[in-house]
């Protein structure tokens, strides 16, 4: 969502108004909820925080500084699956915008949005566990990765549509709408993270 200039400067002024009031926090968590809507709230430790306004001397980070939901499961779940994290935030804001508690029409699941059969196979008991669900989500990436030679297009259509449908294709990008949308969507997606992580 683009936050328009009124809503920032309305926000900026809250915090500071805040921040002049003695003994308060005036922490800010900003969040986008995947439908157009902007939540604020003061409750900065939540995971699913996009943006964080910190009050200044509260925290080692600068005001205003962007943190990426999950930051920390996600890099740690990258490096052990030898992927970029930039590349694991945008299949997560692809699939589920960051939604913990997300279900696709076909059943996928949580954060990466696991198909029941893959979950089960990566050992996940439960789907909507952001831990459970990014690392087994990792893992999956990275196996398909390995499959299509670090193909990066052929392992986000193979994410998609599955990796048999990309193999009966020939190892291109399966003929079918959705996948075709969700590859360039993914790697625009991974660029524009990439040019802030």
């Amino acid at each position: 969502m683009v936050m328009t200039k009124l809503g920032l400067i309305f926000i900026l002024a809250f915090w500071t108004w805040l921040s002049l009031i003695p003994e308060s926090r005036a922490d800010i968590c900003l969040h986008d909820d995947g439908d157009e809507v902007m939540h604020i709230s003061n409750t900065s430790t939540a995971p699913e925080c996009a943006w964080r306004i910190i009050e200044a001397g509260a925290s080692p980070s600068s005001p205003g500084t962007r943190t990426l939901p999950f930051h920390e499961v996600v890099t740690t779940a990258a490096q052990a699956n030898q992927l970029d994290p930039a590349l694991l935030h945008a299949v997560i804001k692809t699939e589920s915008g960051y939604q913990v508690h997300a279900v696709s029409p076909r059943g996928a699941a949580g954060l990466m949005q696991l198909m029941p059969a893959t979950a089960r196979q990566l050992g996940v008991s439960d789907a909507y566990d952001p831990v459970q669900n990014i690392m087994a989500g990792a893992r999956y990436l990275g196996q398909l990765q390995r499959t299509f030679d670090g193909n990066l297009s052929l392992t986000l259509a193979a994410y998609n549509a599955g990796p048999g449908a990309v193999k009966r294709h020939g190892n291109v990008i399966p003929p079918f709408a959705e996948t075709r949308a969700y590859v360039p969507k993914v790697l625009q997606t991974y660029q524009r993270i990439s040019s802030t992580y």
